[in-house]
């Protein structure tokens, strides 16, 4: 007990002049810790070689310089032991066994301080270097595993990188590059390979880390990535074949629902078409059934397509159902979760594309047997029907004879058949002989010189209680539309057929016309010549039926191509355009040697013919007809420098007089003029607007009116009630008329939610201004118009557009103040679809107008159920009665008006108007349906018409017989 007592001591004093005293410090190790003075000899064998060549070394260079100064680095090795480690398991372990070896050490040297003999020293001294090269030992270890395990975490960050990309390809474009993710993990091997024998590690055991096995798991399923994502690959492939095939059956498909869709529209209208012409049958007839007939080839050939695009989905199916069943058996588990995810979807996504493509494409195949069964019924109904009729000539439409009239004036222009014959031909077709009905079916299909033979074979006697009435206009509805004359046109001159009159309309062929609006558009073959600056020009004649007239459309062959401008009115050789296009105009009439009773002139652009027609044509022998002058807005003249007369071949010297055509402006002429003093009737647009052009209202033309003025006359237009009707109108959401108001209630929820306006109260009245935006229109009163319906609680609407660019800006600056306000809406442009939606919306019809020379909104407004607001003046006196002026028999009074151009006028008529729709709903739903039934046709205005053309050529031939 002794010796090992002094044996203790002699230790500890060499332990503490060889390295102080000994800290206590924890060390991350993987192996269980035991005190080193306990190991056995092949323990201590056994631990050394796992010591890496580079900490031999340094455990020998401790050693010796231990032996040579006789004392231990222990600065060095506190250095080294002091770094703080992360502590685990095996920690607690080593840790606990090194704390019982210093708690021993410490009690042997409280106990002994005595000096151990030399040979006991010597065996402690040994024993302790083992110690402190083991504990060397392992710390190095624990640097290696913090580096490997560093290393290894930036790998696997790199690798969860990878695996995103990876994840994030496959989701979107599908283009894998499978060799990256393999590349890295080689590369990281070898780097950690090179790193390891930098630093002396053992390659061998290396390849039996843990961190060396995880890396060669994930080269391995680098691999099967790799498979899978060629795999991956051939199957992308595959479905963006099938995806690209599916697009453009998809697009296939639409086209041909348009194709029927619009083959169906077309279907009902000539559906509606035949109908119409059943009981006329003949011409027009066969037209249709060959149209028909036309559609069910198209419609058969259609649904053949459709049946091969079936066959291809067929196709299409198999392949889904292929690749279903290859990938249902391939090993799915040897797959990344996310390929057969992704694999899945665009199975599902294809499988179901198919099965909508397939269901819809059978209900298309369905109708469409549907729609030929129907058409065949159909028909053959009317082949049936066809059969049992006879042939009428009362019965022919319009556009029949007017067909008929056009082919004869064509033979006639051509040189195929002389004036007599034509004359005679022309009066049978406009007595509607049945006769030349006969003749005409009875050439049907025959060469155009046994049909002329045959109706030159047919005789008339005796003269025809009608009139050939020829209207030269700059506009006319639908063609060539600008403003209310081309509605005028086209009204009066169907009212004035429909009386039994022979009317024709000659037109400038313009470049920008509706062409899809005229019937049988041909040119003639030849060409009028007519006189404009001295020389003579080329014309080409088109003809063609509008509305059921005969239409003329003359196209100059004038190097200035007056009439391919894009636009109607505008240009700065105006005045040059439209003389040139009333002497040709007159050059047409003239040579198709037409005997003509009326020719009606519209406005200072066609105002040149009265002139012409006296001046230079009556003289030539084409005397028979009277002129007619009808100005629409004396605000527009037809002004020019005197010389410019001379263009068409007129006699400035004449005409550049007082009492003639000279302007009130010095060295200028007036066209306008012209017209009421060259004119046999000379009309305007309303009787109230007559009165007013005979003082201030004439613009200067007052005297020369007051001295014309048994002449002049003022006729109230009137408005196509066809075209402008709620029951039948197309452009409706719901038709309606005034035995059944629902339907006004349903247009006005349905414009409210078009344009975005308030809809939740639906008894908030609605206000509408539909009108182009020009000073004659009293602007301001619209403003305020707007303002006061927003200060009364009710909605306004405004359609419109203005040619003056400054008033534009003006009214897009309101549009944009009310921008946010869900009562108001400006709409800054013509749309005539719209406009029908608004008529048929409205409560209220707002024409504040400064001056106005008839007016037709107002008719249109009151023919939909929408009560008028109008200042009176011109035409509005005339068509506009106020509900509360007792002076005006009651069933005269439909709407309000208000007399001054103030403000406060139109508030406080605005405001009578909103009472009774809010007070009296009842008195307002009468006013409504009174509105709604009254006439304005043209049938009235026609009459009025006809005997002012029937008083002048009754004069006219009792001058000739005098």
């Amino acid at each position: 007990m002794a010796a090992c007592g002094a044996a203790a001591a002699e230790y500890s004093a060499l332990l503490s002049l060889s390295c102080g005293p000994i800290t206590r410090r924890r060390f991350a190790v993987s192996c269980r810790g035991r005190p080193p003075g306990n190991l056995s000899a092949q323990q201590k064998k056994k631990r050394g070689k796992n010591i890496a060549p580079k900490q031999r070394s340094s455990n020998a260079k401790l050693l010796l310089t231990t032996e040579e100064n006789g004392q231990l680095p222990s600065t060095s090795l506190r250095t080294s032991m002091e770094r703080p480690q992360k502590s685990t398991s095996s920690e607690d372990d080593t840790n606990g066994a090194i704390s019982q070896i210093d708690e021993k050490i410490a009690a042997i040297g409280n106990e002994q301080q005595e000096v151990l003999p030399y040979w006991g020293g010597h065996i402690l001294i040994s024993a302790y270097q083992d110690i402190l090269l083991l504990n060397q030992a392992r710390l190095q270890a624990i640097e290696d595993v913090d580096k490997i395990l560093t290393e290894k975490e930036a790998l696997q960050k790199k690798v969860d990188t990878l695996e995103m990309n990876l994840s994030k390809a496959l989701a979107t474009k599908g283009n894998i590059n499978t060799d990256i993710p393999g590349d890295h993990l080689e590369k990281f091997t070898k780097e950690i390979l090179i790193e390891s024998a930098l630093s002396g590690g053992n390659p061998a055991h290396l390849c039996e880390s843990p961190l060396f096995m995880e890396l060669t798991v994930l080269k391995e399923e680098n691999m099967l990535l790799k498979a899978d994502a060629q795999f991956l690959k051939a199957k992308i492939v595959e479905f963006a074949e099938t995806e690209e095939f599916l697009f453009k059956l998809e697009k296939e498909r639409s086209l041909l629902d348009a194709t029927v869709r619009e083959l169906e529209a077309r279907f009902l209208v000539a559906q509606t078409d035949i109908w119409k012409v059943v009981p006329l049958q003949y011409d027009v007839w066969m037209e249709k059934v060959e149209n028909l007939q036309h559609m069910l080839g198209c419609l058969k050939n259609h649904v053949e397509k459709y049946a091969a695009l079936l066959d291809q989905h067929d196709d299409l199916h198999d392949k889904i159902d292929e690749l279903e069943a290859s990938l249902k058996e391939g090993k799915t588990s040897e797959f990344s979760p996310y390929v057969v995810e992704l694999l899945q979807q665009k199975l599902k996504a294809a499988k179901s594309r198919h099965q909508a493509g397939h269901q819809e494409t059978n209900t298309h195949i369905q109708v469409y047997q549907q729609l030929t069964e129907e058409f065949q019924d159909n028909l053959g109904r009317l082949i049936e029907e066809s059969g049992r009729l006879e042939h009428s000539a009362n019965s022919m439409p319009s556009e029949f004879w007017s067909h008929i009239l056009l082919m004869i004036d064509g033979w006639f222009l051509e040189r195929k058949i002389p004036n007599t014959d034509a004359r005679m031909l022309r009066e049978m077709a406009w007595k509607r002989d049945d006769r030349i009905c006969e003749a005409y079916f009875a050439c049907k299909g025959a060469k155009e010189s046994d049909v002329m033979e045959t109706f030159l074979k047919l005789t008339l006697s005796g003269n025809s209680s009608g009139l050939h009435i020829v209207h030269i206009a700059a506009e006319m509805a639908p063609v060539a539309k600008v403003g209310g004359l081309a509605d005028v046109v086209a009204g009066l001159g169907k009212a004035l057929q429909t009386k039994g009159h022979l009317v024709e309309i000659v037109l400038p062929k313009y470049d920008c016309m509706q062409l899809d609006q005229i019937t049988n558009l041909k040119v003639l073959d030849v060409v009028i010549q007519s006189y404009f600056d001295g020389n003579l020009f080329s014309n080409n004649v088109w003809t063609g039926t509008v509305e059921g007239l005969p239409v003329y459309f003359i196209e100059p062959q004038h190097p200035s191509k007056f009439f391919w401008r894009a636009q109607y009115y505008g240009e700065h050789d105006d005045f040059k355009r439209y003389s040139y296009f009333s002497r040709a105009a007159l050059e047409l009439l003239y040579q198709s040697g037409k005997k003509i009773d009326i020719i009606h002139c519209h406005d200072w652009q066609t105002a040149f013919v009265a002139p012409l027609y006296w001046d230079i044509y009556a003289t030539r022998g084409f005397s028979s007809a009277r002129i007619c002058f009808t100005c629409h807005n004396f605000e527009y003249q037809g002004t020019a420098p005197a010389p410019d007369l001379s263009y068409c071949g007129l006699d400035v010297e004449q005409l550049d007089r007082p009492d003639r055509m000279q302007d009130n402006a010095h060295g200028r002429i007036n066209v306008a003029k012209g017209g009421i003093v060259y004119s046999n009737i000379v009309t305007t647009v309303s009787p109230t607007y007559a009165l007013e052009v005979r003082s201030e209202g004439g613009r200067g033309l007052q005297d020369t009116l007051k001295m014309h003025s048994r002449k002049f006359v003022g006729i109230l237009n009137g408005i196509d009630t066809g075209t402008w009707n709620p029951s039948t109108d197309r452009f409706l959401a719901v038709q309606y008329s005034a035995t059944d108001l629902q339907g006004k209630a349903a247009n006005k929820a349905f414009l409210r939610k078009q344009l975005g306006l308030y809809s939740e109260d639906a008894s908030q009245p609605l206000v509408a201004c539909i009108t182009r935006l020009v000073p004659q229109k009293g602007l301001h009163l619209i403003r305020h118009a707007i303002y006061k319906t927003a200060e009364l609680g009710g909605q306004f609407v405004l359609l419109g557009s203005s040619p003056v660019p400054h008033i534009q800006r003006e009214f897009e600056g309101v549009a944009d103040q009310f921008q946010k306000n869900n009562n108001i809406r400006l709409i800054l442009k013509y749309d005539e679809a719209l406009s029908h939606c608004i008529y048929a919306a409205s409560d209220m019809f707002i024409i504040p107008s400064m001056f106005e020379p008839c007016g037709l909104t107002q008719m249109i407004a009151m023919r939909y159920g929408s009560v008028p607001i109008v200042r009176q003046t011109g035409g509005l006196c005339d068509s506009v009665f106020d509900f509360d002026d007792e002076t005006i028999p009651v069933e005269l009074r439909n709407g309000f008006t208000f007399a001054r151009t103030d403000e406060q006028d139109l508030s406080s008529c605005l405001e009578r108007a909103f009472s009774y729709y809010s007070r009296k709903p009842m008195v307002w739903k009468q006013l409504v349906q009174k509105d709604m039934q009254i006439d304005f046709s043209w049938d009235s205005p026609a009459s009025q018409y006809e005997n002012l053309y029937q008083s002048a050529v009754a004069q006219a031939r009792g001058a000739a017989q005098t």
